[in-house]
């Protein structure tokens, strides 16, 4: 891509962030991704989920910043309690608790937080500059492709949000079978048959996305932490901040270690299944084994901060590429911006870009504009945003309860919808008990449809011969690189790295 080309693009997208309302949603959701971040028990997904319902009234342009926001959002406010209460609100910030705690027993809380923040906001710059330079240059690739090679698109990305998924493989597939079971309920495009539908009138256009998505995560959500909840509820006693300047010594320690952590979320935030949880458990390692037995590494090393805050935050903007390139959702969080746009009428893919540039650019500006926003949230405010954990779960649940309910009958003003929201909340929390992720499943709902669609017009384009998917070179390119993923499963070195991984 040319630079004339990307400095155009780069001006419509400023023309479109900076409009008073995108700013206004903008740091909306970049306000409550925060909140969420600091609460434990309530992650971006869940959010969004519960949010979904509400941004359908919007424009789309608006409505994606306000979820990216909470998205992003999410990544900064988990660091704030990792660092100085001990009690990580976002999974991808649990790795943080580790040095960042380590640094506020130290008396250096302040200095870890504005490592972390400005970390991030490096990640973040960057993650946009680099979806802004690689999206054209992907999406015209995409454009190229044919019915063969998206199938075979998405049977590698259901493959590898299995591999990378988090536990046992057998229950990851087990979670992909079911969800595209579940993608399957509804009128069969070809014939017009009903399938699955049990009767249902409601279902004959498939099972509703944000009843599925809300249940899943916002209701499950709720029941696990109320669970926990009732078991403990514990005093908040914040420690000390402290200064918010770091030494000079620490910025050395921070910075090499923002930039490596960068590189890595840079490239997980790419690959399904990856994103910001496991950007940061990996930058984490990689700076554990580059720091050996050097430092105060694991009991308050600046570098332990920066690398997984710059890693979750990288991860969290580049898996926006796929999505808007390849039309692919990355992870569960992406999945919910899929249907987001779904609901717009909006395909995500690579026409996105030519058909509707102020969305591709305005995202892309708004992130940069969101970071920047995020470290004036957070730095400052850091008094405020402990005093919220002084709120009890008993008060907070039941009124994002009501709120998610109210949400998904307003959307078509149907109690059928609520009662297949509470149906699948009660899925939700069971699958969480059988500690099964819920993340490969919404993939296969999303995928499903789109699979099937692809499949039977490579079929009609081959008259039938399924050759065509090893005859064309970019679906078999494909083809091998799956068939590699599902063999890597059953090495013994990485079945040993993910159980060391996930352990860890």
């Amino acid at each position: 891509m040319d630079f004339a080309s990307l400095f155009s693009g780069l001006g419509i997208g400023f023309g479109v962030a900076l409009d008073p309302i995108n700013i206004l949603f903008a740091f909306i959701g970049c306000l409550v991704g925060t909140l969420v971040g600091v609460l434990p028990g309530l992650g971006p997904t869940a959010t969004i989920a519960i949010l979904l319902p509400m941004t359908t009234s919007l424009s789309p342009v608006t409505g994606l910043i306000t979820l990216a926001g909470i998205y992003y959002g999410a990544q900064y406010g988990g660091s704030t309690t990792s660092i100085l209460l001990r009690l990580p609100g976002e999974a991808s910030s649990v790795v943080t608790v580790l040095d960042g705690h380590g640094m506020t027993r130290k008396g250096r809380g302040g200095a870890a937080l504005a490592i972390a923040a400005w970390g991030s906001f490096f990640a973040g710059t960057v993650g946009t500059l680099f979806i802004a330079v690689l999206g054209p240059a992907v999406s015209a690739l995409v454009l190229k492709f044919g019915a063969p090679e998206y199938f075979m698109l998405m049977v590698l990305g259901l493959v590898a949000s299995v591999v990378l998924a988090q536990g046992s493989v057998i229950r990851a597939l087990a979670m992909v079978a079911l969800g595209l079971l579940l993608g399957l309920v509804g009128t069969d495009p070809n014939s017009g048959q009903y399938r699955f539908t049990f009767g249902a009138l409601e279902l004959l256009n498939g099972i509703p996305f944000v009843p599925l998505v809300v249940g899943l995560f916002g209701i499950a959500d709720i029941l696990v932490a109320l669970e926990k909840a009732t078991k403990s509820e514990e005093e908040v006693r914040p420690a000390a901040i402290g200064s918010l300047w770091p030494t000079r010594q620490e910025a050395r320690r921070a910075a090499p270690a923002a930039a490596r952590g960068t590189l890595i979320g840079l490239i997980l935030g790419l690959l399904p299944g990856g994103g910001a949880l496991m950007s940061s458990f990996v930058a984490y390692s990689v700076e554990k084994r580059v720091s050996g037995k050097d430092g105060d590494f694991g009991n308050g090393d600046p570098a332990g901060v920066a690398a997984p805050e710059a890693a979750n935050n990288a991860g969290a903007q580049t898996s926006f590429l796929p999505l808007l390139t390849l039309g692919i959702p990355s992870n569960a969080v992406m999945a919910l911006m899929t249907g987001a746009m779904l609901l717009q009428g909006i395909v995500p893919g690579p026409k996105i870009m030519t058909n509707q540039p102020q969305l591709f650019w305005g995202l892309i500006v708004s992130m940069w504009i969101g970071n920047l926003m995020l470290l004036v949230i957070n730095l400052p405010l850091v008094g405020v945003w402990v005093k919220m954990l002084k709120i009890r779960y008993t008060i907070l649940y039941p009124i994002i309860l009501i709120v998610s309910l109210v949400g998904i009958y307003s959307v078509d003003y149907s109690t059928f919808d609520v009662f297949l929201t509470a149906l699948f909340g009660l899925l939700g929390y069971l699958l969480q008990r059988w500690r099964c992720e819920a993340a490969p499943l919404v993939l296969a709902v999303v995928l499903g449809p789109m699979m099937e669609e692809y499949f039977r017009r490579a079929m009609l384009i081959a008259r039938g011969d399924a050759g065509i998917f090893v005859s064309r070179p970019l679906s078999l390119g494909l083809l091998v690189i799956t068939l590699a993923m599902l063999a890597s499963i059953l090495a013994p070195n990485v079945r040993r790295f993910r159980s060391k991984a996930f352990q860890e």
